[in-house]
């Protein structure tokens, strides 16, 4: 009688034991939802790096009147395409942000799509670093995830990675 006595006041600190492991578990993951601070330089801005294919863009965004400059030219000039211009405002039409930030960026490699997309992830994610309250919209959106579609190799035996040797019959 007595050993089944000490096996339900072990078991009892054991279920206790858990339970106050299950709380510090709530405790630590509830600090570690807390607010994520802005990450600001010195001059106002948040930097981040966006990238898509072969292109690599880096993004400085301020606070504003809403110019973007890609490269050093307006970004009217260097994107020509209209769906280009309007897969690099994006992630401002997502967040309600339009006209409220100046951004500045580089961007090195690939064609115009592909920078266009470089761009625009690192708009996103510049935004997330200035705001971090803007998250789960861009998240949600699909903009802080890097595009992995890249071009596929070419293969041994056909003239690009998939098109075939013409055949003929005779």
């Amino acid at each position: 009688m007595a050993n089944a006595e000490e096996k339900t006041t072990s078991e009892k600190t054991t279920l206790e034991d858990l339970a106050k492991t299950v709380a510090d578990t709530v405790e630590e993951t509830a600090a570690e939802k807390a607010p994520k601070e802005p990450q600001i330089d010195d001059l106002g801005r948040a930097y981040a790096t966006g990238r898509r294919k072969e292109s690599v863009a880096r993004v400085w965004l301020k606070k504003g009147s809403g110019k973007v400059t890609v490269n050093g030219k307006p970004q009217e000039e260097y994107f020509g395409r209209q769906t280009q211009l309007l897969i690099l405002n994006q992630p401002f039409l997502i967040v309600d942000r339009v006209g409220q930030f100046d951004v500045m960026c580089t961007v090195k490699g690939g064609g115009l799509s592909g920078q266009a997309g470089a761009v625009r992830h690192g708009i996103s994610r510049a935004l997330e670093n200035f705001e971090p309250a803007l998250r789960p919209a861009l998240k949600k959106a699909g903009m802080l995830t890097r595009d992995a579609r890249v071009v596929e190799r070419k293969k041994i035996g056909k003239h690009k990675a998939r098109r075939s040797k013409q055949w003929a019959k005779r």
